[in-house]
């Protein structure tokens, strides 16, 4: 039984593969602006209210037409069979059980299809060299019953990281990306001859398949594209800089996720915290604003909220959880650790803590 959400990294230590462990765990390069996200989220402070007259604070919220118990959602994450056999099927409906949406990656272990008929869900797209395959996938994803698309755009090519090249990290034979595997029988590895299951000394055989797959030359025109293909809500992942928030609400998008992958592309990106502020003021009321990477804990989605997001997207800390088989526990205590931190700061409801002071430590 965790204590805290954060305790669960420390549990799968115990469990996973150290490669394993390192794939979900590693940033790229010398990983500084993974440290960034938490040591920004750190120094966010609140400025709590007293005599509110509280007792028990209203976590429920709405984003794009999705009900959610908590201002949370389950982040894109790839590959969750590295972690559980039952990987993203086991996420999801604890998703569903918790009462938030569940993201389905790009590069989930299981097709989209049996995902999303297991918990409502949105899709996360990336941008693939083949159109055809791209467009199959979002209109696979609005018949899967999808109500967003989610398109990835801070992955040209994935970001160097340097636990998975030491490791020479390949993935286990049994382990697939299923919505491509599907379709194309993993046809740009057969025409490349990369694959994501063969190791070799100094090289992640996950981000060569990766560059053999995705597109890096995408462009403003391409999201135009995407935007007119789909009818589903537009949901952008990857801003930082306010101006592409900006153009993003001009091209379409009814939502931006302010996110620098969780450390993950970019090293030396700035912390997605300190982008959150100058991205609302850019986007105003025009489109929902939610925010990922370094979220641990319920008084990081506060110090979120309080900073102008609608919601935010939680990651590695349900991987942990799915390793140990604790994510319906991980969720419930994450819930927990909402309410209590809306409580302790004086908040009935959402807008309540939208209006709270922040400072910086």
């Amino acid at each position: 039984m965790a204590e805290a959400l954060a305790d669960y990294e420390s549990q799968a230590a115990a469990v996973l593969p150290t490669a394993v462990r390192d794939f979900v765990a590693g940033g790229s390069g010398s990983e500084t602006t993974m440290r960034l996200n938490r040591a920004a989220l750190d120094s966010v402070t609140l400025v709590p209210r007293v005599l509110a007259g509280v007792d028990e604070p209203d976590t429920t919220g709405s984003v794009l037409g999705s009900e959610l118990a908590m201002p949370v959602a389950v982040a894109p994450m790839a590959y969750q069979r590295l972690l559980h056999p039952d990987g993203e099927l086991l996420l999801a409906r604890a998703a569903a059980e918790a009462g938030i949406p569940y993201v389905i990656s790009t590069l989930s272990s299981y097709p989209l299809e049996k995902i999303a008929a297991a918990a409502p869900s949105w899709f996360q797209q990336y941008w693939l060299r083949d159109r055809a395959l791209l467009t199959s996938l979002v209109h696979r994803a609005a018949e899967a019953g999808c109500t967003a698309l989610m398109v990835t755009v801070d992955v040209p090519v994935m970001g160097r990281r340097l636990r998975d090249v030491r490791n020479a990290f390949a993935l286990p034979e049994d382990v697939v990306a299923a919505n491509l595997v599907d379709i194309t029988t993993d046809a740009h590895a057969a025409a490349s001859g990369v694959s994501a299951h063969t190791a070799a000394a100094g090289v992640s055989a996950v981000a060569a398949h990766t560059a053999s797959a995705f597109e890096p030359a995408v462009s403003w025109r391409d999201l135009e594209w995407i935007r007119r293909e789909s009818e589903l809500p537009l949901v952008v992942k990857g801003i930082l800089d306010p101006r592409d928030a900006r153009r993003a609400v001009d091209t379409g998008a009814q939502a931006v996720v302010v996110s620098n992958h969780g450390g993950r592309q970019l090293d030396g990106a700035i912390a997605s915290i300190d982008a959150l502020g100058p991205v609302v003021d850019a986007v105003g009321n025009d489109c929902v604003v939610l925010l990922d990477s370094g979220i641990r804990s319920g008084t990081d989605v506060v110090r979120a909220l309080a900073l102008g997001a609608s919601a935010v997207m939680v990651g590695r800390p349900l991987l942990w959880a799915l390793a140990v088989e604790a994510v319906d526990e991980a969720l419930g205590l994450l819930r927990r650790e909402v309410r209590d931190a809306m409580l302790l700061a004086g908040c009935a409801d959402l807008a309540a803590v939208a209006g709270l002071t922040t400072g910086r430590a």
